[in-house]
């Protein structure tokens, strides 16, 4: 401050030259600074000075909200793929296809199609920073196919959200003395009930345990609908338990990756503790080494039947996750030299070894469950919900101190359930606010909007016979649809915005190009996996052909002939 003045005071004003800077359009701050001459005379100086600039990607955008942790996005996306598939669908799948054999066609394409697809995906999001619609930016035509996974993970959340709310009924079931699905006396049992125990009624196929009627009849409630044109109220009990989900689902996401990464530091782990406790009480059984053995047993001519190699194919497309969107949207809130290829070979490898891990789990107590009811294994050896709603709380409701095991379990299934659908909302949420900027500045009501619209969807699957609606949504929301998609996206990376831009993009993050062999394997290999390019191109009256190696589309002279 001045603190003598002159007379007569004459202002003059200077402006300095703007000087250049790389954020022309930002805010600017001014600096003035007054300078008192011999005479009195005081003369003002006015620059406008630029801000410190922020953080910019490459493309000159402004730098996107990032992980608070490494730890946090490895764990999001681990939480992901291990999923209710690693326990009640990988196990069954090697027991039926030749136990340890199944290892064989399933590294296979894990390592020709899957590992290459994960890696590929990871790169895409943390390279253009946007969510599975926005980073076909690089070539427009093809952001149908970003809208199209972002529907697919829509319309998985509506019956998804439904499996983990049966997880959190039967929780809930779990604290009493007893459990309600260990005899036939309850008010949902049908003249049909019988318990395990009387060996005479097993070949019976009229008859059902307690708790498979539990599930059925006591928490689905099936036998009040008579088909889906007979669908009911929406039961309060599960609408209830849905409700619960749903809320857990928002608190999780409406902050975006600074509240879902502390989550999942709860619901990735826990599944491995877990299964680690389980296996301790299992392999501790009668009969759960035979079980195990089962597992584990090699049976190399199961690899000639090629329905084998087809399921072991499409394991690897669904268990890893790959076409939903969510490993785009993740890896999008990466930091932009975060190192991509390291965190595809990890993630994709822990979450094969917790798919066999598991499948000494579920083998131990299904050889018990053999054991002790004195049938052959592949009596009660099944995959699906009927595994871990029905023969494995039937197995936990033999066992001294049932209750705390079956609480133990279905806290398992509740968070392998959350972090999963966590993934497949976020893959919605940051689909569309990334593709419609307005959003961000609403993402709390945008996700509030997206979990509330979920929910009033579900309802039709928690009614009497929402049963019905379940099967047509687990079916046909993302069977085909998704490797026709993940097909397209390869094709579009690979082939049209090209293998060796892409390339580039990648050296530019991580500071090495990928090898040749992930090159092949974008150009080549995995479209033709995901697309089965035999039968695809061929005519069906000529596909017999095939079978035989005589496809003429394979030819040079096919190709170039005009």
């Amino acid at each position: 401050m001045l603190t003598e003045t002159a007379p007569v005071v004459l202002m003059s004003s200077v402006v300095a030259p703007e000087k250049p800077t790389s954020n022309t359009m930002g805010p600017k701050e001014v600096e003035l600074i007054l300078v008192k001459e011999q005479n009195g005379v005081q003369f003002t100086s006015t620059t406008l000075v630029a801000p410190a600039p922020t953080q910019t990607h490459p493309s000159g955008e402004e730098e996107r909200e990032t992980w608070g942790k490494k730890i946090d996005f490895l764990l999001s996306v681990i939480g992901f793929a291990v999923d209710l598939a690693n326990v009640w669908r990988f196990p069954y799948l090697c027991y039926k296809n030749g136990g340890g054999a199944f290892l064989v066609p399933y590294l296979f394409f894990m390592v020709i199609a899957g590992m290459p697809l994960f890696y590929m995906e990871l790169a895409l999001g943390q390279y253009n920073r946007e969510g599975a619609a926005g980073v076909w930016k690089i070539c427009p035509i093809f952001k149908g196919v970003g809208f199209t996974v972002i529907l697919i993970s829509l319309y998985v959340g509506f019956y998804y959200n439904v499996i983990i709310s049966w997880a959190l009924f039967y929780l809930f079931s779990s604290f009493t003395s007893e459990l309600p699905w260990v005899h036939c006396n309850n008010t949902w049992n049908s003249p049909n009930c019988s318990d395990w125990a009387d060996n005479s009624s097993v070949g019976d196929i009229y008859k059902a345990t307690p708790a498979q009627e539990y599930f059925e009849r006591g928490v689905l409630h099936i036998q009040d609908s008579n088909g889906i044109d007979d669908l009911g109220r929406p039961r309060w009990q599960l609408t209830s338990c849905l409700g619960v989900v749903i809320v857990l689902l928002y608190f999780s996401l409406w902050k975006g990756v600074k509240t879902s990464g502390k989550v999942v530091w709860i619901t990735a782990t826990m599944p491995y503790v877990v299964l680690t406790v389980l296996l301790l009480r299992g392999v501790t059984l009668p009969g759960a080494i035979d079980g195990i053995k089962a597992y584990l047993s090699v049976d190399f001519l199961r690899l000639c039947d090629a329905k084998v190699w087809i399921e072991a194919a499409t394991q690897i497309c669904f268990s890893l996750g790959v076409g939903f969107g969510v490993l785009i949207a993740f890896s999008s809130y990466n930091k932009f030299s975060n190192n991509c290829y390291r965190d595809a070979i990890i993630t994709s490898s822990i979450n094969s070894l917790t798919s066999f891990f598991s499948g000494f789990v579920v083998f131990s107590f299904l050889g018990y469950m053999s054991h002790k009811h004195n049938v052959a294994l592949d009596k009660v050896a099944r995959d699906g919900a009927g595994l871990v709603f029905v023969i494995y709380p039937e197995a936990i409701a033999t066992l001294p101190g049932s209750s705390v095991w079956a609480v133990i379990f279905f806290i398992m299934l509740l968070t392998l359930g959350i972090d999963s659908a966590m993934g497949g909302m976020e893959s919605v949420i940051t689909g569309l606010i990334d593709e419609f900027k307005f959003l961000h500045k609403h993402r709390e009501l945008f996700t509030l909007f997206i979990v509330v619209s979920t929910f009033l969807i579900s309802l039709f699957c928690v009614t009497n016979g929402g049963m019905y609606v379940f099967t047509l949504l687990d079916h046909f929301a993302a069977g085909t649809s998704i490797l026709f998609g993940v097909l397209i996206e390869a094709i579009g990376i690979a082939w049209f915005y090209g293998v060796d831009r892409f390339s580039d993009d990648i050296e530019e993050m991580i500071g090495q190009r990928p090898g040749m062999y992930w090159r092949l394997c974008w150009k080549f290999v995995s479209p033709c996996f995901l697309l089965r390019l035999a039968y695809a191109i061929t005519p069906e009256t000529e596909h017999h052909l095939v079978d035989n190696g005589e496809v003429r589309q394979y030819t040079l002279h096919h190709w170039m002939v005009v």
